[in-house]
């Protein structure tokens, strides 16, 4: 072997160890980001009073709910809103991975739009794109008149579907690599398995806040879907999403109402024989009286439509039983608030989705 053959390969080598410190730089001081912005808890979720393990990810309902909950020494700042309830306009580094896909030279929002449209999704898991414009500003939505030179794309970490996959991330991340390409531009992101930990961080964190209440009514017999409708509309229920639902400040709803039996409102003219009533509690505004207020509604629907309002025990519900529940339910919502998840913002929504 050449002296030349000996010099080249040392020159390799070095590049190569060169690279390799470079990403090893990079993967630290992105984790190390990611990680100051999460919580840091003192006590795992998942544990029960005895100590056991609990379930992960299990379907949210109020049976097990206790009072301890979980500590948090550092709290996830909130969005600004007097209620918390306006999302930011930039990425979430709390409960969102950002792959970072930058362009040669600017690009007109006309031409993005079609191609950053595959991204949306990544499995079960919503993805929002950022388009950051010619002076570095991201913004939430892309306008075809302005130009842009990167987007952002933030992938969520966990939703009641679980924590972000291996599958999902790879999805992805193979999607955006493929636009790269194609626009012969450049693609930052994490390494898999930091994104894989604070998906499973981030999951295990909101599993032992995930609670629904439900009621249902008993009508004994099928009534006319229109009949049932036009009682509910006419107290105030608004049709969403083929279900109805109550709205409290700021459009936000507070509990819907829904057909037993899965189907649409507007799904036909068959009879309806009983409807259920839920409070999602991280997904809706923090009320002293949440369940209370229900529980009102419920009642006077009961009494327009002629139903028996009974609990998820198939019990009736008695005058004055929800003040129990409601108090219970002061304890989570400072637990969603102690955690940066609170109930009804955009945060809160994106992860118990």
């Amino acid at each position: 072997m050449s002296e030349l053959q000996i010099y080249l390969i040392v020159i390799g080598l070095v590049v190569i160890l060169l690279v390799l410190g470079f990403n090893w730089f990079q993967d630290r001081r992105v984790r190390q980001r990611m990680q100051a912005q999460m919580p840091v808890i003192e006590q795992d979720p998942l544990l029960t009073e005895s100590g056991a393990i609990g379930d992960a990810r299990r379907e949210p309902g109020l049976g097990g709910f206790s009072a301890g909950g979980i500590n948090v020494s550092e709290r996830i700042s909130a969005s600004e809103h007097p209620d918390g309830l306006l999302d930011a306009q930039e990425p979430d580094p709390s409960t969102e991975i950002v792959i970072e896909i930058a362009f040669q030279g600017p690009m007109l929002g006309e031409d993005l739009l079609p191609l950053v449209h595959p991204l949306r999704t990544a499995g079960r898991k919503a993805v929002r794109i950022f388009a950051q414009d010619t002076e570095g500003q991201l913004h939430p939505a892309i306008d075809a008149g302005v130009s842009y030179d990167a987007v952002h794309l933030a992938v969520l970490l966990a939703n009641r579907s679980g924590a972000l996959s291996a599958i999902e991330w790879s999805q992805i991340w193979n999607r955006a690599q493929s636009l790269a390409e194609q626009l012969e531009c450049s693609i930052e992101g994490p390494d898999q398995q930091k994104v894989l930990d604070l998906a499973s961080r981030l999951d295990d964190m909101c599993a032992g806040l995930d609670t629904q209440v439900g009621l249902t009514l008993l009508m004994g017999a099928n009534h006319p879907v229109s009949d049932v409708t036009n009682a509910a509309e006419n107290m105030g229920f608004v049709p969403a999403n083929g279900q109805l639902v109550w709205l409290g400040e700021y459009g936000l709803v507070c509990f819907s109402l829904a057909r037993s039996d899965a189907e649409s409102f507007d799904a036909g003219m068959a009879g309806v024989d009983r409807l259920s009533l839920l409070l999602d509690v991280p997904c809706s505004p923090a009320d002293t009286r949440a369940f209370g207020k229900m529980v009102d509604v419920g009642f006077e629907l009961a009494r327009r439509v002629g139903a028996e309002l009974v609990d998820d025990q198939g019990r009736p519900v008695q005058q004055g039983s929800d003040a129990v529940i409601d108090e219970r339910l002061k304890t989570l919502y400072q637990q969603l608030e102690q955690a940066g998840l609170a109930a009804g913002s955009p945060r809160a929504r994106r992860v118990f989705a």
